[in-house]
């Protein structure tokens, strides 16, 4: 092997062992019916429309949330980084609480994600993405 192409080799064994986990910690069993309703801090947002809820210290209570409210784009279309800063802006490391709701598709749960409306106080967390600029628009 070359010597350009260790350091390459090396450079990326670095930055390989380096890099953050970004996965996901949420854990839970998700609520199956419509109208329970669950609270506690935002752990993670995963894009403009996803989060966890947690409950307790243990993962296994975290719950995976889509927000039934708002509909951000997907991270990878115009919109989507910046939705998902404006979730971690608004409700990361807050309390919120959330009532299962059904979706389009007439069920509660969707992607592995429970569909809910969660508020903050008494402001829901879609209308505050809303009021913040948050582009709406996803699939």
């Amino acid at each position: 092997m070359s010597r350009r192409s260790l350091l390459l080799a090396g450079v990326l064994v670095f930055f390989c062992s380096v890099a953050p986990a970004f996965a996901d910690p949420c854990k839970a069993p998700l609520p199956a019916q419509r109208g329970v309703r669950f609270s506690g801090t935002v752990q993670y947002v995963g894009d403009g429309d996803g989060l966890c809820v947690r409950r307790t210290d243990d993962p296994n209570e975290w719950i995976e949330v889509r927000l039934a409210d708002f509909d951000a784009p997907e991270l990878h279309q115009p919109g989507g980084a910046a939705a998902k800063a404006a979730l971690e802006r608004i409700a990361l490391r807050r309390e919120i609480t959330c009532t299962a709701e059904r979706g389009r598709s007439g069920r509660v749960v969707s992607f592995d994600r429970v569909i809910a409306r969660c508020r903050i106080g008494t402001d829901n967390i879609g209308d505050l993405l809303r009021r913040a600029g948050a582009v709406a628009g996803g699939n």
